[in-house]
């Protein structure tokens, strides 16, 4: 048994460094099944502030995301790797993720000009490779080089 003391996760939203620095966690995990299990088109996750949408989108990407591929020690001992078929999907997706936590600005000029910069970061450094993949249509493609 780990007698490690483990912290409070005040204004952690990383679901890595929650588990790799030993926050303590409320095992969150049985979101991801659920979604697998009553696949929407689309999900909507409203809470007020301060109610952890941020962790558990990072949460998501990180247990879906192929850039997470050889992290599966994120999930140990949590409730969605105690079954194989979940244990599987683990990094087998290409995930983008995209958060507004950070855009708190004053009016809609700088709000929108916020939301732009956080898209071009995203595109251009993290999923560059969309631009030439094929996956996008060339609307897309010319949208986002114009931003």
């Amino acid at each position: 048994m780990n007698t490690e003391k483990r912290k409070l996760p005040i204004g952690i939203d990383n679901f890595e460094e929650l588990r790799r620095e030993n926050f303590y966690y409320v095992d969150k995990t049985g979101l991801i099944m659920e979604l697998l299990r009553n696949w929407g088109k689309v999900n909507l996750f409203t809470r007020p502030r301060r109610f952890g949408k941020t962790l558990n989108m990072s949460m998501l990407e990180q247990f879906f995301s192929v850039d997470y591929k050889e992290r599966g020690e994120l999930f140990e001992g949590l409730s969605v790797w105690q079954d194989d078929k979940y244990r599987r999907m683990q990094g087998t997706y290409p995930v983008i993720s995209l958060s507004f936590a950070s855009v708190k600005e004053r009016n809609y000029q700088m709000m929108r000009k916020k939301i732009c910069h956080l898209l071009t970061k995203l595109f251009y450094t993290q999923h560059a490779f969309l631009l030439e993949s094929g996956f996008l249509c060339e609307a897309d493609v010319r949208y986002v080089k114009r931003i």
